[in-house]
């Protein structure tokens, strides 16, 4: 289930509208529904409540005032060049002289081969 903190794309008639926040998720009056505050992720920023079953929330499609809605979470992206660092195990701990470790600053640089 999405949670707070989370990211997550809002779709709407079946199309991606906007990018939001999960700020809270506080139970509502209602049985079973949810007070889930938004911050929208656009200029200006803007902060919405809706309330929502959990299934809603886990990306369920349902519709506000006759429109599809669903709620789909972003997954964050790792960048390639972290990925390829971890892959290769570039960072390695050196322990110094007092036992302390020391993690060596790997400064990875492209170079453009051209024929001799």
């Amino acid at each position: 289930m999405t949670t707070r903190g989370d990211v997550v794309l809002i779709f709407y008639r079946e199309e991606p509208s906007f990018f939001a926040r999960i700020d809270s998720i506080e139970p509502d009056i209602k049985k079973d529904w949810f007070r889930v505050q938004l911050l929208i992720l656009t200029i200006p920023l803007r902060t919405v409540t809706w309330i929502l079953r959990e299934e809603y929330i886990g990306g369920v499609p349902f519709t506000m005032e006759g429109n599809s809605i669903r709620i789909e979470a972003v997954n964050p992206l790792i960048p390639e060049s972290d990925s390829a660092h971890a892959k290769k195990g570039a960072t390695k701990k050196v322990e110094s002289k007092d036992g302390t470790k020391i993690i060596p600053f790997v400064k990875s640089r492209k170079q453009d081969v051209k024929g001799t």
